[in-house]
């Protein structure tokens, strides 16, 4: 696809406005509902535009507040995120990553970069259109022991829904549930980077942590998800930083993932865009969605993002919208158009043939 075409899967910015201003009460029904973020919760959520027994989810990458981003977050927690929500508010349900610990105390992990934000962080996704948030990433405990237990206590009064970390196992394992426009939904989370957290905070039976891909536990509860829910979605960091193929732990992660039963696997970390698709089995994968909201930027394809939304069924994704984004000099996603949109659109495009995926769900 040349870089002036509009792939099928791409929104144009006269779309993205004109469902930014059709959202409805709807948004946010998943954090009102919300009980303690890191155990199974259920929710029912009031439909919009979608017609009986589907639902739309809008997925975004990593988001944190540090560097130029903590500015925005330090001058109004309830306006942060103001025009990402624009962006993010019109879906049924929309999450993001949260790449941070939330403390303003511990002591810096033994690696290379750290990011830590107050508790206000989960205030401002809440009012930025934000309904469930991973933290199962590298970037999760950056503040040791101290960094984690202030964490576990923030997200234990979140106003929305943290996934992927909690007080043992169970927690951070344990999916969000929900019943959305009669669809039964779990979401999952997990990390898949080989590093310092996962190799010492991977959270267990009586340990705190994050839940890490590389244990089966992730695989046992995908399982067991599917036992009880209509669609299950995992939310995954993983990859290869910096390379827009995804390696051969991506891709057999979303094998075994898609053979347990998750009818969509999407991800982060990697910093810039990799493939989304469909398999031939059905399932629909996006390895990776950029930095969405985010502390600097390298003047190169880091700063490429958007925000994928994709409407499900009872069985599976039947179709997928992407809106192109791209990061202005405050770190905020800002709908990118003209020259900027065709290139970030014929890069997601390209992204997916190395990732062997299709553009349309298979017949």
């Amino acid at each position: 696809m040349s870089a002036a075409a509009s792939p099928p899967d791409t929104a144009s910015p006269s779309e993205a406005a004109s469902a930014g201003s059709s959202a409805s009460a709807a948004t946010g029904a998943a954090r009102a509902s919300a009980t303690t973020a890191t155990t199974t919760t259920t929710a029912s959520q009031d439909p919009k535009a979608e017609p009986p027994g589907q639902f739309t989810l809008a997925l975004a990458g990593d988001v944190n507040f540090s560097g130029r981003t903590a500015t925005l977050l330090a001058a109004d927690p309830a306006t942060a995120l103001r025009e990402a929500a624009t962006q993010l508010s019109p879906a049924d349900l929309t999450m993001v990553n949260l790449e941070s610990a939330i403390t303003t105390r511990g002591v810096p992990a033994p690696k290379e970069f750290h990011f830590r934000a107050p508790a206000t962080a989960l205030d401002a996704l809440a009012s930025g259109g934000v309904d469930l948030v991973t933290m199962a990433n590298n970037h999760a405990v950056d503040y040791g022991d101290q960094g984690l237990a202030d964490t576990l206590a923030a997200v234990k009064d979140s106003p929305i829904p943290v996934l992927g970390i909690g007080a043992n196992a169970a927690q951070a394992y344990a999916p969000w549930t929900g019943t959305v426009n009669g669809i039964q939904v779990a979401i999952l989370a997990a990390s898949q980077v080989h590093d310092w957290t996962t190799a010492t905070h991977t959270a267990t039976a009586t340990k705190p942590g994050i839940a890490s891909a590389f244990s089966p536990q992730l695989i046992t509860a995908v399982k067991a998800a599917k036992a009880r829910a209509d669609v299950v979605i995992v939310y995954l960091h993983w990859g290869i930083e910096y390379q827009t193929c995804p390696s051969g732990e991506q891709r057999s992660l979303a094998d075994a993932l898609a053979k347990a039963g998750a009818t969509a696997v999407v991800g982060t970390h990697v910093h810039v865009l990799q493939g989304a698709g469909w398999r031939s089995d059905g399932s629909y994968v996006a390895y990776g969605l950029g930095n969405y909201f985010w502390w600097k930027s390298f003047g190169n394809q880091q700063d490429d993002n958007g925000v994928l939304t994709l409407t499900f069924d009872a069985k599976s994704v039947i179709s997928a919208r992407f809106l192109p984004t791209h990061l202005d000099d405050r770190g905020v996603p800002q709908v990118a158009t003209g020259a900027q949109r065709d290139r970030i659109a014929a890069e997601w495009a390209r992204d997916r043939q190395c990732a062997g995926l299709a553009a349309t769900p298979p017949s």
